[in-house]
């Protein structure tokens, strides 16, 4: 075979997402976060989003989303993404606005703004990582931390008579008038990448469409904070996290014809 029949277009079955950016990451080996920053880059690519995409990043770990993906990115205090993705939404309604936000930022000091931003029915779409624990700041317990899960704060495990139970907010989401499309994925597998793919793919349909407010939860690992190898939190994760966090839809409002 002559070289340039392997380097033909029509022979490409893989290349790096061209809004991916050539910053060297922080994330740990085996963190959910990376693959998630490459669907993204490769959807607003294949959409031709570039131009119109506005970011909205959060604090924790994923506080440097706006180094790896080349579009316009805000940055937010911590727990403030939905009200200033409901700002940029409202000022510029034909762009596409998005909040990228991990559990401790979105279900712990950003209840309120979540839930209100949700319940107005904003159009936007709210990407959200729940490894379940705290993992910038030294893997203390997150509201999304499951029962008699270890963290660096509930050294014996989690107690629901101590620290309450863990919160599905997807769940409570998914009960608000103005959610129109809510489900949770994950991004361990190929096969679970390509899934997790189309539903950030319909939550940016949706918010372009202006049906109101799409949150895609991404159950995913903190194999750092979980104290495990990236094989080990994958196998945890799938034991463990997706039996209080099923994957699937939890709610799905098809526009009228």
């Amino acid at each position: 075979m002559k070289t340039e029949d392997i380097i033909r277009p029509e022979n490409k079955v893989y290349s790096r997402p061209r809004l991916l950016t050539d910053n060297n990451t922080h994330y740990c080996p085996g963190c959910s976060h990376g693959v998630v920053h490459k669907i993204i880059a490769e959807l607003l690519d294949e959409m031709g989003l570039e131009d119109k995409a506005v970011g909205i990043a959060p604090v924790g770990c994923a506080v440097f989303a706006y180094n790896y993906i080349d579009i316009d990115w805000v940055e937010a205090a911590h727990g403030r993404a939905p009200a200033l993705a409901t700002a940029a939404s409202r000022l510029n309604p034909d762009n596409l606005v998005f909040t990228y936000q991990g559990d401790g930022d979105l279900s712990a000091i950003g209840t309120a703004e979540t839930i209100h931003a949700a319940n107005r029915g904003e159009n936007i779409a709210i990407i959200f990582i729940n490894n379940a624990i705290y993992g910038m700041t030294g893997g203390q317990m997150a509201p999304t931390t499951l029962l008699g899960m270890k963290t660096a704060t509930t050294p014996y495990g989690r107690r629901a008579d101590l620290n309450g139970y863990p919160l599905a907010i997807t769940n409570l989401l998914a009960q608000l008038d103005g959610t129109c499309y809510v489900t949770r994925q994950a991004v361990h597998t190929a096969a679970a990448a390509r899934k997790t793919k189309a539903a950030i793919k319909k939550a940016f349909q949706n918010a372009i469409a202006k049906r109101g407010t799409s949150v895609v939860e991404i159950v995913s690992t903190c194999n750092s904070g979980w104290k495990m190898t990236p094989a080990q939190s994958n196998d945890w994760m799938v034991e463990h996290m997706f039996e209080k966090y099923p994957l699937g839809d939890l709610k799905n409002v098809e526009p009228q014809a």
